[in-house]
């Protein structure tokens, strides 16, 4: 487990560790004009990416997927730290991101594959541990290499060593006993993979995250270029929508099946609202201190020391308690609620804010985070189809990057718009002098008599900027949080261990029922007894399904046709639920 456990910081480091190095980047490739791509290049491949990977690990066995993802991870790190221009840095970047979009995948299935449902709960807080201490700590690496004789390079270099270590442990150590149906043909299989699927999501994905870089800090909303980007990704989302309603029953990339269950959805939800605030205060919370109590980038790394560990005790402990009791629902509910809070209180920073609160503030939305986030992550395990977790799994994946990838673009955007208009109410100031200047060098760049009002506009525009559109997005995650099945790993009834029902035995119930009823209209059977029927009234099925967890799954069929066959299997006692016997009307 130690092997996943530097896999998945090694990935979640990677998206933040290049911030603090993009400034000696620029200086040595002369690429100021890319800087936008360091970033964005990594987001694009490894969201874009993360849904086909699902779909591969269900058809392909896990171990050497996962291998794949890693190895290209590493390729991706070496292109990066070897890179003699900007240009390279970039496709490194892309092809570091594509490797990423499988392992947190592979990691989570690896440990389905090892680990009983009822002991993973700890081990899946410790992922996500692993993922809150990578992402508030690689700023901070990050600078540390970059102000060292290391240079940036070797913020790329240290991916290699530690994802070989990865590479040797799960090649040697690692015995997974799994099978998976073959397909027939190569072009089978290729068609199981739903490529088209893939050729319009991708692009989508691509326009929408392009839009929101450049939105704002390159171009105006109003310009040709932002509206041609967000024409292009809702009419391609669009019809990646519409084409995976039309093989929603074949080779659909999400199957409904797995979309439209209530936990999956809600869950979907709340990964995406973690992802955007847990990046989005990493991101801005360093600027703030650099830039409102002019200290260094080293030491505003130091003072998030408190959302880190806050992180890793909420991870840590949540999935402890949930081992122990089994339910999950209410640590998403608790953790939303204070991750919200949280957020709420950073928004009240000014200059004059005391040590006492941005601790305290940062101990409460660090514990909000690591209570809620690996919560969707043990739903997908108790309460999808073994053969469907994959894809659950890379869909709350694909939540929490996009969430973070979105958010921080969005943040991005409000902060400068908000900065940009302040500082023009300022006699003197020229604003794309001070804008460029940077959070560390923000005093430097403005006359003495103009320094104080130039902090208050600062101040103001991340407190009310990145750090209220992260307030808005934790608010969101209490209602997913309340949407969430109150299911337990410790349900007997999970769908890897439920009992099967006999093909022959629901033939012979069926039999028995028509018998009955052909009786009952001959008068055979004294009419009392009534019409007898293998089905429940509304009200039982309401009952017996919202107890085992599967009412949500008899409501989606129901209300759509095409899944019929589901319902058909549900109602006649299918292996969600132990079958019923016949019951009699108005005895």
């Amino acid at each position: 487990m130690f092997s996943l456990y530097i896999s998945i910081f090694l990935i979640a480091l990677d998206r933040t560790i290049i911030g603090p190095a993009i400034p000696a980047i620029t200086n040595q490739f002369h690429s100021l004009d890319d800087v936008g791509w360091y970033g964005s290049a990594y987001m694009l491949t490894s969201c874009g990416f993360i849904l086909l990977y699902g779909r591969i690990y269900t058809f392909f066995a896990t171990k050497p997927v996962f291998l794949s993802g890693i190895v290209l991870f590493e390729i991706g790190s070496a292109i990066c730290g070897a890179a003699n221009s900007s240009l390279v840095l970039i496709i490194g970047r892309a092809v570091a991101g594509l490797g990423s979009s499988g392992v947190f995948t592979g990691a989570v299935l690896i440990m389905l594959k090892t680990v009983p449902l009822q002991k993973r709960p700890l081990l899946q807080g410790l992922f996500g541990a692993c993922f809150g201490v990578a992402s508030v700590t690689g700023p901070l690496l990050g600078g540390a290499f970059t102000g060292s004789s290391a240079t940036w390079r070797w913020c790329f270099y240290i991916n290699l060593p530690l994802g070989g270590l990865t590479i040797v442990v799960v090649m040697v150590l690692l015995k997974l006993d799994e099978s998976h149906s073959r397909s027939k043909t190569w072009s089978e299989t290729i068609k199981n993979l739903d490529p088209l699927g893939t050729i319009l999501f991708l692009p989508s994905i691509t326009c929408l995250l392009l839009a929101l870089e450049w939105g704002a800090s390159d171009y105006a909303w109003s310009d040709p270029r932002i509206i041609t980007l967000l024409a292009i990704f809702a009419v391609l989302f669009v019809a990646f929508v519409a084409w995976q309603y039309f093989t929603r029953n074949t080779t659909a990339t999400v199957p409904a099946r797995v979309l439209l269950q209530r936990s999956v959805a809600f869950g979907g939800l709340s990964q995406f609202c973690v992802g955007a605030t847990m990046l989005t205060v990493a991101m801005y919370i360093p600027l703030w201190f650099q830039a409102i109590q002019g200290i260094n980038a080293m030491e505003s790394g130091i003072r998030m020391i408190p959302l880190v560990l806050s992180v890793v005790v909420g991870s840590i402990s949540s999935g402890g308690i949930v081992q122990r009791l089994g339910y999950y629902t209410p640590f998403m509910i608790a953790g939303s609620c204070l991750m919200a809070i949280g957020s709420g209180l950073i928004t009240t920073w000014d200059m004059e804010t005391r040590s006492g609160k941005w601790i305290g503030f940062q101990v409460i939305a660090g514990l909000g985070v690591g209570w809620t986030m690996q919560q969707p992550n043990l739903a997908i395990q108790v309460v999808l189809e073994k053969q469907d977790v994959p894809t659950g799994t890379a869909l709350m994946s694909l939540c929490q990057t996009l969430g973070g990838a979105v958010f921080v673009a969005v943040g991005q955007n409000v902060f400068i718009d908000k900065f940009t208009t302040g500082l023009k109410n300022i006699p003197g100031i020229k604003p794309e002098h001070v804008i460029t200047a940077g959070a560390t060098n923000l005093k430097s760049a403005v006359p003495l008599q103009a320094q104080i009002m130039v902090l208050e506009v600062y101040n103001k525009s991340i407190t009310k900027g990145p750090f209220f559109a992260a307030l808005i997005v934790a608010c969101i995650a209490l209602p997913a949080a309340f949407g969430m099945e109150w299911r337990s790993v410790k349900d007997s009834q999970h769908p890897d261990e439920a009992p099967m029902v006999s093909v022959d035995a629901k033939r012979k119930a069926k039999s028995i029922t028509v018998r009955m009823n052909a009786l009952v209209e001959r008068g055979s059977i004294p009419s009392q007894n009534s019409r007898i029927t293998s089905s429940l009234s509304t009200s039982r099925l309401r009952s017996i399904y919202r107890t085992s967890g599967q009412f949500s799954q008899w409501m989606t069929a129901s209300l759509n046709p095409d899944l019929r066959v589901e319902l058909e299997q549900i109602d006649q006692g299918g292996k969600h639920v132990k079958p019923l016997g016949v019951t009699h009307h108005g005895s």
